[in-house]
């Protein structure tokens, strides 16, 4: 592996010298790819993108901490080789990829604070292009997100809008449509967490007639239209996620680039767990069990058997059978009890006999859905009804959705007059 670092790392070095000119082949099959952008040259030193890849490759070859620490190691050595060359576009989209790759392995090993560290470090560089800079907001905004911190997102999508604001466009080739549609969607995404659904449509507005959606635009516009019932065509845009999709996205694109949560494989998983919500919200439960099962699976190989992403799939999968035996006139209690136990268990929620200052913001939505439920199952059995009742005043304490109540979010009636979405992206009730 050294070795093959070294031999990367010196013709790095001679490229970031040479002349930025040349067509850059793809490189795997990674979410960071990157092609010539057929106006100002290469995107970014096409050694550095084959290191990028290598090191994630290696870091996720077994993911273990030793893995992931090799990989940061390459990631650095890629560092130190780009930054010898500081000045002009070229040199800055080659140092902010790297960063990228570095926000998203940190990302992926739960370190939030020094992944957002990296992506401040990108949003900040003025010489980088603009789909560079918006990739790391927006991966920013989602970070933020799934950590509760929806004022500082908020902050943050305005200032992803602002940087279109300010595009040179004779430096940047133009805004593309496809980075224009990211930075609306993002602050969308922000408004749609935050409830206001009428200020969240101003920003998805005319995505319907836009053939160059990305993955992370397909799947926040989709989870619109799903909480606002508009089900066809919210089903519609997850299959095509699902199915490969979106049209014309292409991830060698340094205006489709997408790290941290939003990434092509996060996006690709939340958008199979969206797509089993809406087929349960349909009354389709068949289709709901084996696509969420499929999404569940998906997530348990890439996220690890007991990461709390697992609990939020095991959540829904919950919340499914007790809809389920709901209409269907059934019992699944055991069933349901099972599921909850362990989506609380993987979750990490605090006892119950915490406050609610206690809770960490990234799991308190789904903490509390899944509280809520098991609530609910154990306060229909007698013996049990006093720790029934001591959870639900827990999962309502908790709740913190403004959109609305933990009871609304348990209870879709027939036919809905709210429906709960959950983006696995963020960990978070729409």
């Amino acid at each position: 592996m050294i070795q093959a670092v070294v031999k990367l790392s010196r013709s790095a070095i001679s490229l970031s010298r040479a002349s930025p000119v040349g067509h850059i082949s793809r490189i795997s099959s990674q979410p960071l790819k990157f092609i010539h952008d057929g106006i100002n040259g290469p995107s970014a030193n096409p050694v550095a993108v084959q290191m990028i890849n290598y090191a994630l490759s290696y870091a996720r070859s077994q993911k273990s901490d030793g893995s992931y620490a090799q990989g940061m190691l390459i990631l650095e050595q890629c560092l130190s080789t780009q930054s010898s060359e500081t000045e002009g576009q070229f040199a800055q989209n080659s140092i902010g990829t790297v960063l990228l790759a570095m926000s998203t392995l940190l990302y992926e090993r739960g370190s939030f604070g020094e992944a957002i560290e990296k992506l401040h470090r990108v949003q900040d560089s003025r010489q980088s292009s603009l789909g560079v800079r918006v990739a790391a907001t927006e991966a920013l905004v989602g970070l933020y997100l799934q950590l509760g911190q929806d004022d500082t997102s908020s902050v943050i999508a305005d200032k992803c809008l602002e940087l279109l604001d300010k595009d040179d466009s004779k430096r940047n080739g133009g805004s593309k449509a496809s980075v224009v549609a990211r930075a609306k969607a993002v602050k969308g995404l922000v408004e749609l967490v935050s409830g206001n659904l009428e200020s969240a449509e101003s920003f998805f507005k005319g995505l319907q007639d836009n053939e160059d959606l990305n993955g992370s635009v397909a799947l926040s516009y989709g989870e619109f239209l799903h909480a606002t019932q508009n089900f066809s065509l919210a089903k519609e845009l997850y299959q095509r996620i699902v199915e490969g999709v979106p049209k014309n996205e292409d991830f060698g694109d340094i205006n489709a680039l997408a790290v941290g949560n939003m990434a092509s494989d996060e996006i690709s998983l939340a958008a199979t767990f969206a797509l089993g919500q809406l087929e349960s919200h349909m009354g389709n439960f068949g289709a709901a069990e084996e696509i969420l099962t499929k999404a569940l699976t998906k997530t348990e190989e890439y996220f690890g058997s007991n990461h709390p992403k697992v609990g939020v799939i095991l959540t829904c999968i919950a919340l499914m059978f007790r809809n389920k035996a709901r209409r269907e006139h059934s019992s699944s209690l055991l069933l349901q009890e099972g599921l909850y136990r362990r989506a609380i268990e993987f979750l990490k929620a605090p006892p119950l006999e915490s406050k609610d200052a206690e809770t960490k913001p990234e799991k308190r939505d789904i903490s509390a859905l899944a509280r809520g439920g098991y609530a609910e199952v154990l306060c229909v059995q007698q013996n049990r009804k006093t720790e029934g009742e001591k959870m639900k005043t827990w999962a309502e304490a908790a709740w913190g959705n403004r959109r609305m109540s933990l009871a609304d979010a348990l209870d879709i009636t027939e036919p809905p007059s709210k429906v709960p979405v959950i983006d696995a992206r963020i960990g978070r009730v729409l």
